[in-house]
């Protein structure tokens, strides 16, 4: 799935970054602009959004300062005012790739609008129809809107790309899951642990896989796995889940020990009371 805020936006950098040092707007040698970014290198989202929004002032038909401002804004949990942003960022440039996949974004996570973050993330697979990232992100809005078949072909379609792509793998996986397709989706996380050991998002779903397919031992390893990663609440009581059905015919066993003892000893009591009475 897509990452937390950090991971997301640090990507969204990462492609800005090299984007505008390829813009032609004068802008690229003011102070401000600088700044604004070497503030977000650091985590001094304020102080970036101050810089930059006094630089747009400046400048105020160049769509790049806007989705740095954008960024600023996310980071500080201004989602409104990000969205601000960035729709004037795309009004400047309908087809600005970075903007409208970071509206996507919004759409799909914060504001839940699965139709309109497929529509953005659409776009932007248009835009750059080699770009994996952009089929894996509409593979995740797709699936949010329940259409798994679709999902699965934007999945596809990213591993087409890069094959390494352990997060395309991953998401992969937890759209078989959703159609009940189990040994499809254990390969799927199996192909995205192979990639990258770390994947929690994978080691969880391989869990679920493994118990559909009655391979609770497996479970159990992946969740122990996890919890030494992520000592998660609800990693805890999956594991406590799976040992329990894992044992649960010892628990039969037991139960059924013990009742047949009870049995035993009461048919013993019954005879040696008979016995008694002929006796007498």
């Amino acid at each position: 799935m897509l990452g937390s805020w950090p991971a997301f936006l640090l990507g969204i950098l990462g492609v800005s970054f090299s984007l505008a040092h390829g813009a032609e707007g004068t802008f690229l040698g003011e102070p401000q602009w600088g700044l604004g970014r070497k503030y977000l290198a650091e985590g001094k989202s304020q102080e970036a959004k101050e810089a930059l929004a006094e630089l747009s002032k400046k400048y105020p038909k160049e769509p790049d300062i806007y989705l740095f401002l954008a960024v600023a804004s996310l980071r500080l949990r201004d989602v409104q005012g990000s969205e601000i942003a960035i729709r004037k960022a795309l009004s400047l440039n309908p087809d600005h790739v970075e903007a409208r996949t970071l509206l996507g974004w919004i759409e799909l996570e914060v504001k839940r609008d699965y139709a309109a973050a497929v529509a953005d993330y659409s776009r932007v697979a248009e835009l750059k129809p080699d770009w994996p990232e952009a089929h894996n992100n509409l593979g995740v809005a797709w699936k949010k809107r329940g259409e798994m078949e679709k999902a699965v072909a934007s999945f596809n379609r990213a591993l087409e790309l890069r094959g390494e792509y352990s997060e395309a793998w991953s998401n992969l996986g937890w759209a078989h899951a959703e159609e009940k397709k189990w040994r499809e989706a254990r390969a799927d996380f199996e192909q995205a642990l192979k990639i990258n050991p770390n994947d929690e998002g994978a080691l969880y779903g391989m869990s679920q896989a493994l118990r559909e397919l009655r391979d609770y031992a497996g479970a159990e390893r992946s969740l122990s796995s996890l919890i030494s990663r992520a000592p998660n609440f609800v990693y805890w009581l999956e594991w406590g889940r799976v040992e329990l059905v894992r044992y649960y015919w010892l628990l039969l066993v037991a139960v059924g020990l013990v009742y047949l003892h009870s049995r035993y000893q009461r048919a013993r009591r019954e005879l040696h009371g008979g016995a008694d009475r002929k006796e007498t």
